[in-house]
């Protein structure tokens, strides 16, 4: 839809007088190209007539800071990773003008038959982005921010979405299995962490994929990000096929000079991280639908028990959540009338 100009939206009218300004183009018109689960937004900008198309990127100072993804794209641009090419910016008004990688991501794209290849291309750029020394500057998946994440998943799902009030042994075991899951991923290589690498936030380009989402990295554990790759929030894969990627990943990481650990425990991280993820995905869907009005993440909601249900079995000392999951929350999700 086209950018309608009114005095009841100065933001646009402000967004479309910069993008004109920096991209020189007196003539340009703004159409809405996507957004995401923050607070950015992006829009095509084009003029009638002549070639070339570019996208800006609106991110209101006063809810999403645009300064970090600025800082992170240099970072991974300097180490050789494919990222988004900045033409202008203003900070200060939250708006950047970005090269158009056009609208099809590789969540649109993958299937069965392609991904293996998409997936190796994937894995060449997460690589690259894990060979890179994490910037001083750059937070730490510390003890804190680790614990924060969980408590979404109480605070989010089991307590505003369904209202389940746990008994003190059921809270005692939580909390107990929240801390070996906070001092596992501590016990990892610390590396650069993207925090949202899946095939929604890559897109295709001649020879590979360009990385995109990446301003919430941080320094944190190595299986964060290839878990994240092959269970995704949107799409779903055999696990037989996950395990062989994750054994190719480990390969290449080897190869590459990564601190992977011998297969047992490299698996073992994976699953933990994978558990501490979805617990965290999981709270932040519902917060999303209680606190931004966006409900449709919730109807991934399945996705994540699933996952959660192909792992818990395998390690004695997550069976609290395991107990948890099955006697309480799915009921409870199954119960819950739509909104």
């Amino acid at each position: 839809m086209s950018l309608v100009q009114s005095p009841h939206d100065p933001r646009g009218a402000a967004r479309l007088a910069w993008a004109r300004a920096a991209s020189g183009r007196p003539g340009l018109q703004l159409q809405r190209a996507s957004s995401d689960a923050g607070f950015r937004s992006y829009w095509r900008g084009a003029v009638a007539g002549e070639q070339g198309t570019c996208i800006v990127m609106d991110s209101p100072t006063e809810l999403e800071d645009v300064r970090p993804w600025l800082h992170l794209q240099e970072v991974l641009r300097a180490g050789g990773v494919r990222v988004p090419q900045v033409r202008a910016q203003d900070p200060g008004a939250g708006f950047l003008l970005l090269e158009d990688l056009g609208s099809v991501t590789f969540l649109d794209l993958i299937d069965a038959g392609n991904a293996d290849a998409l997936f190796d291309q994937a894995l060449t750029q997460l690589l690259g982005l894990q060979a890179i020394a994490p910037p001083p500057a750059l937070p730490a998946y510390d003890c804190a921010l680790l614990e924060a994440e969980l408590e979404l998943f109480d605070q989010w799902l089991l307590q505003r979405h369904l209202g389940l009030v746990l008994s003190a042994a059921e809270a005692a075991a939580l909390r107990a299995l929240r801390q070996r899951l906070v001092d596992a991923a501590l016990a990892q290589p610390q590396l650069l962490v993207h925090r949202d690498f899946m095939p929604r936030n890559l897109m295709p380009v001649d020879g590979g994929a360009v990385v995109l989402d990446f301003q919430d990295a941080v320094r944190g554990p190595l299986a964060y990000d290839v878990l994240s790759l092959f269970k995704d929030a949107f799409l779903s894969w055999p696990e037989a096929r996950v395990q062989a990627w994750l054994d190719h990943y480990r390969a290449r990481a080897l190869e590459q000079g990564l601190p992977v650990p011998d297969p047992e425990a490299f698996r073992r991280d994976v699953d933990w991280i994978g558990v501490h993820r979805h617990m965290k995905v999981l709270g932040i869907f519902a917060r999303l639908h209680h606190r931004d009005h966006k409900p449709r993440y919730l109807a991934d909601a399945p996705r994540f028990l699933g996952y959660l249900r192909q792992v818990l079995p395998r390690y004695p000392e997550l069976a609290a959540l395991s107990e948890l999951l099955e006697s309480r929350l799915a009921p409870a999700l199954a119960a819950r009338p739509p909104d």
